[in-house]
């Protein structure tokens, strides 16, 4: 297979991490007799440095003429966020690419290895199944793209913020999450509002219909209280979860409470025509940006997304995915991850491990 990935590492802990990443590609490439032409792009404060700008049009460029994006992180220092920078920087990069792209539907991940259990902060009794859930969140929709107004009203301050939807958006993020479903054990569970809100009551009928296309996918329907609810209660019972841009942003981040680092969480965010990005769940770090201490794990996962759902290299994404998990077995952790803080590895020696397993 022939095919161009566009590489934004970007700030802090990214360029390091997405070194590694692109050795365990390297790798897959000469196990499985692939080209990957790998098109390296600035983003964020890297890119900002050299065009005076997050997203420059050169970025955008490579983008456009590959197959998938892979992506690291951005943002710099808290404390330097007031400086040109840093200022914006996320939303300048990231928020930037998913309007640039129309990425209308994110897809993370929410696992928990049984060899970390020890990390999971729910009890044994609850984890006792395994927790392996994916949440699918519409992006381009909801109250965050609706209009926001503060004013005065009878001296009184006031703010608006509307949430809209209409059934083109839902039907796309539907059909997303059913084929998901597919690849997995034939379960989703939507995620609304629909006994207060008009845009939930929507989001259920059409969720219903599309899930007619999909017979052999059980559908159920989940107030949002409720499902932050059996998140702690019965985790398990959860396979693939689709939910509005809202109730997706606040779930995912609780969901991400379950494997006990973010180092291990990857994403993909995904447009009407299939093309995607992927990145790991969790920021810059740049704290411990430089020091050969970052989890690789997410970024490396985040890879094995891309060759699974973006150019549908199922072996070769459950190659890295056992990796992973074989080097885990054997008891290879990075601070993150290391019950015992005094027996880690660093970021090149976890990666080195996983590609022994590959």
């Amino acid at each position: 297979m022939n095919k161009t990935i566009a590489v934004l590492a970007g700030d802090g802990i990214g360029p390091e991490v997405m070194e590694q990443t692109i050795r365990v590609l390297n790798t897959i490439e000469k196990k499985f007799n692939h080209q990957f032409e790998v098109l390296q792009g600035l983003i964020g404060g890297s890119a900002y440095d050299k065009f005076g700008t997050h997203f420059p049009e050169a970025t955008k460029f490579i983008c456009q003429r590959s197959h998938a994006i892979l992506f690291g992180s951005v943002g710099g220092p808290v404390n330097e966020s007031h400086h040109e920078k840093w200022k914006n920087c996320e939303k300048n990069s990231i928020l930037s690419l998913r309007k640039e792209f129309q990425f209308s539907s994110n897809i993370r991940p929410a696992k928990v290895y049984a060899e970390l259990k020890d990390i999971c902060p729910l009890k044994d009794s609850i984890i006792k199944n395994g927790i392996d859930i994916v949440i699918v969140r519409e992006l381009l929709g909801d109250i965050y793209f609706g209009e926001h107004r503060t004013y005065i009203e009878n001296q009184l301050r006031k703010a608006i913020d509307t949430a809209e939807y209409d059934e083109k958006q839902i039907e796309i993020v539907a059909h997303q999450s059913f084929k998901l479903a597919l690849m997995r054990k034939n379960k989703v569970t939507s995620v609304d509002k629909a006994n207060v809100l008009d845009t939930s009551k929507l989001w259920r009928e059409v969720l219903t219909e599309i899930g007619k296309q999909y017979p052999t996918v059980t559908l159920e329907h989940m107030l949002v209280d409720n499902c932050a609810m059996q998140f702690f209660i019965n985790p398990c019972q959860f396979d693939v979860i689709v939910t509005a841009n809202l109730f997706g942003d606040i779930l995912s981040d609780a969901a991400a409470a379950f494997p006990g680092s973010l180092g291990l969480m990857p994403s993909a965010s995904f447009n009407e025509k299939g093309f995607g990005l992927f990145e790991p769940s969790g920021g810059s770090a740049p704290d411990i940006a430089g020091k050969n201490i970052a989890n690789p794990i997410a970024q490396i996962m985040s890879l094995a997304m891309l060759l699974r759902q973006s150019f549908e290299l199922i072996e070769e994404a459950s190659c890295i995915e056992n990796a992973v998990q074989k080097a885990l077995q054997a008891g290879y952790r990075t601070c993150d991850i290391s019950a015992n803080k005094t027996e880690t590895v660093t970021t090149e020696e976890m990666t080195n491990r996983i590609i022994e397993f590959i």
